[in-house]
């Protein structure tokens, strides 16, 4: 097998080359599939890259707020009726097609408890949603008028946000300004995940299922794992298990180490992940790589074989 990658140019926040350019040398993207290319990023300036985030982050915001004001506005609700989305609140990205397997109705299991992560004093979360059903998925479309109407509800209105419209562009602003992307699709059906791949490259940790290439990226350094990878016959069963991860380790990990900041305001640890997530997932996971390894396993082989067999006749 060959897994997917992503196309480094058309996915990397232009702020976020010119860091590169700085740390790495203005010919990395020539050599971006070797990981030696990559590892002078964990010792770069750690306050650079959580500005140019913040920078990132606070575009997103305003991306957000401007598109559901204009949506407000269309359907006639109050425009400025609730307060959307905190510029330094830990915000959790979710886009995508949405399948059914991909789950992504999972975090409201108990909405009490998910109300209580979004809400504690002094270390709010918020979750920016996204994506599109096929026209002929009917499941799919009911799991988006779901994740709305959870978007109404009190103690989800303005922590929970579905932005419509999902393209290119929306995904380009999520993967470059959320702070951590959550994956958590029904293992053993998702075939790669590149929305992922996406926000490590722009320095978002993951946060997901081991399945697809999560399963082959995950470190345990560049963010977290849900569960165990684990299969279960009964899908309910599953669904459980995984969203009693996807609450502990939320709330006794992620949250903990997002707010937990140093003598400057900056959580260094947090940061380092960030790092990690580059580090590790730029070079294995870049088309670059694919398209090499696409041509020396397949196309070489096969151009070579039909020469051969033309040759024999």
């Amino acid at each position: 097998y060959i897994t997917n990658g992503v196309h480094t140019a058309t996915w990397l926040a232009p702020e976020l080359y010119a860091y590169f350019n700085q740390y790495l040398g203005e010919s990395w993207y020539n050599k971006l599939d070797d990981p030696a290319t990559w590892e002078p990023l964990l010792k770069a300036s750690s306050e650079e890259l959580w500005q140019i985030h913040m920078r990132l982050k606070s575009v997103l915001v305003d991306f957000t707020r401007e598109r559901t004001a204009a949506w407000r506005q269309r359907s006639g609700l109050p425009v400025d009726a609730v307060p959307l989305l905190d510029p330094d609140a830990l915000t959790i990205g979710f886009a995508r097609r949405f399948a059914t397997y991909k789950r992504a109705t999972l975090i409201f299991n108990d909405s009490d408890r998910l109300s209580a992560i979004l809400n504690k004093p002094g270390r709010p979360v918020q979750i920016v949603f996204s994506g599109k059903a096929h026209p002929r998925d009917d499941p799919g479309k009911h799991f988006i008028q779901q994740v709305f109407w959870a978007s109404q509800h009190a103690g989800f209105q303005g922590k929970i946000i579905f932005l419509e419209e999902y393209d290119m562009n929306v995904a380009r602003y999520l993967t470059r300004g959320v702070d951590i992307w959550l994956n958590n699709p029904r293992r053993p059906y998702e075939a790669s995940g590149t929305s992922g791949m996406k926000a490590s490259l722009n320095g978002i940790p993951n946060f997901s299922i081991l399945d697809g290439w999560w399963a082959e990226g995950y470190n345990g350094r560049n963010g977290w794992a849900i569960g165990e990878g684990q299969e279960y016959a009964n899908q309910d069963e599953q669904d459980w298990h995984d969203v009693l991860s996807l609450y502990s380790t939320l709330e006794n990990q992620i949250v903990p180490k997002y707010y937990q900041r140093d003598d400057k305001g900056m959580p260094a640890e947090w940061v380092q992940i960030m790092k990690e997530a580059i580090v590790s997932v730029a070079p294995q996971f870049s088309m670059h790589r694919q398209v090499k390894e696409y041509t020396e396993n397949f196309y070489i082989p096969a151009m070579q074989t039909g020469k051969a067999q033309s040759s024999s006749k």
